[in-house]
């Protein structure tokens, strides 16, 4: 049988997609390439092998994804692996970015989230690597 074997893309609607993009680069590192979009390869990831991608669906009244902005729902919510969580919640701190002081530690990581200028509720994901997951400080 045919089937998806992963997620291709993620698209986002945007007033002002230039200045949006910007913010991304700068408070996120996410640097657009000439054709205009990012591309995460997961063979960069560290340590190897440990990359996938989480799809779920949620009930349409889910307070999950935040508030929206000007009395529109959110629909989307994208979740970003991070590399070091606390280093970035200092940096967008520093640099204004919304925050939302909840976090969250599960088995498998540690989470946060945060908005964009456009509003949008986005969730970092600091993975738990084996060692640490196996064996908690």
């Amino acid at each position: 049988m045919a089937r998806v074997t992963g997620i291709g893309g993620i698209f986002l609607r945007a007033h002002d997609p230039q200045a949006l993009a910007a913010w991304y680069a700068k408070h996120l590192g996410i640097q657009l390439n000439d054709w205009g979009g990012a591309q995460f390869l997961w063979s960069d990831e560290v340590p190897p092998t440990t990359g996938s991608t989480a799809w779920s669906l949620f009930p349409a009244d889910t307070k999950y994804f935040g508030p929206g902005k000007d009395e529109v729902p959110q629909a989307v919510m994208i979740n970003y692996r991070v590399d070091d969580l606390d280093a970035l919640i200092a940096q967008l701190s520093a640099a204004g970015v919304s925050i939302d002081p909840k976090r969250e530690d599960a088995s498998y990581g540690r989470f946060a989230w945060i908005s964009d200028p456009e509003g949008n509720r986005l969730e970092l994901w600091q993975p738990l690597i084996a060692a640490e997951a196996d064996h908690p400080e």
